[in-house]
């Protein structure tokens, strides 16, 4: 009986127990001697693409096609969050590594062909990270949503991103055609084929973005690249008068206190006026105060790597 007990009993238990013990062990050991993978291996790849889900998800695409956006929009503010970079440059996300933004934001479109907010958010943030990608996404959408002349916009805006100005003016031409499509159409494709690089069709670009976008991502992104071509202007005009100083004192201003009467008499676009901060700084449109690098005399900002 004892030996029955032995055998069936306390001696299996004991097999289990030091089985375990050993998977731990080994899990332990494995875990602690295995090297450092790069960080773009930190992403989990996707499990399942979206495009196979379509027709199986028993009319759900619309909600895992939100999931997928969602995640898109966390994805992206997991790594500028996380970054070591305090300078991060947003015209350029590669050093980032966000290998996963478009396997989800793509997926969302596979899920929902009419979802064009996935459409804008990705219109805007693709073109910073793979340039062909965000061609071939827009133009996606466009096949999906032939009518959607915004979706013209989001692809002429990329095509202008890449300096491709005729072919940008042809994309807005196409979607100008489309009934009900705003006339800023028109006068972009006319702008893109006599002044598709100057700051004012720049300007325009994101005007347009902030008014008629409904996605409070893409305003963002069209109120911070106004801030920027303000604060180009400013800087423009504030090295133009330190040359003039230095021309005429022959020395660096000391100061922007010393030209600072002459920055108020300037003429800035859109009849803009400098500003001064309470600290009674010259500042930038953020509110920043700007920097002057006496050494090259001439103005830095804080808001832009120089």
């Amino acid at each position: 009986m004892r030996d029955s007990i032995l055998q069936k009993i306390i001696l299996p238990a004991a097999i289990i127990i030091a089985g375990f013990a050993a998977v731990v062990f080994l899990s332990g050991f494995i875990e602690r001697r295995r090297p450092a993978l790069p960080a773009g291996f930190a992403d989990s790849d996707l499990d399942l693409n979206g495009s196979q889900l379509v027709g199986f998800a028993f009319g759900m695409e619309g909600l895992l096609a939100d999931w997928y956006y969602v995640r898109s929009l966390q994805y992206i503010g997991e790594k500028l969050v996380n970054s070591q970079d305090q300078n991060i440059d947003l015209d350029d996300l590669r050093g980032l590594n966000p290998r996963l933004f478009y396997p989800l934001i793509n997926n969302a479109t596979d899920l929902d062909p009419h979802f064009l907010a996935a459409y804008s958010f990705g219109a805007i943030v693709l073109p910073t990270i793979d340039k062909e990608k965000a061609v071939k996404f827009a133009a996606k959408g466009i096949a999906d949503n032939p009518n959607e002349w915004r979706l013209y916009q989001h692809l002429g805006y990329i095509y202008w991103r890449l300096g491709q100005y005729d072919k940008a003016a042809e994309i807005y031409e196409r979607g100008s055609s489309i009934p009900g499509s705003s006339a800023f159409m028109r006068l972009m494709a006319a702008a893109m084929k006599t002044e598709g690089a100057s700051r004012s069709t720049a300007r325009s670009v994101y005007r347009e973005m902030l008014v008629e976008s409904d996605e409070q991502t893409v305003k963002d992104v069209a109120e911070r690249r106004l801030l920027e071509l303000d604060s180009l202007d400013e800087r423009e005009t504030i090295d133009k008068t330190l040359v003039q100083f230095k021309d005429r004192n022959g020395r660096c201003a000391n100061g922007f206190g010393e030209i600072i009467t002459l920055l108020m008499k300037a003429d800035l676009p859109d009849g803009r006026d400098f500003r001064v901060d309470a600290a009674n700084r010259l500042a930038d449109p953020t509110g920043e105060p700007y920097i002057l690098d006496k050494e090259n005399c001439r103005v830095r900002s804080q808001n832009r790597k120089q």
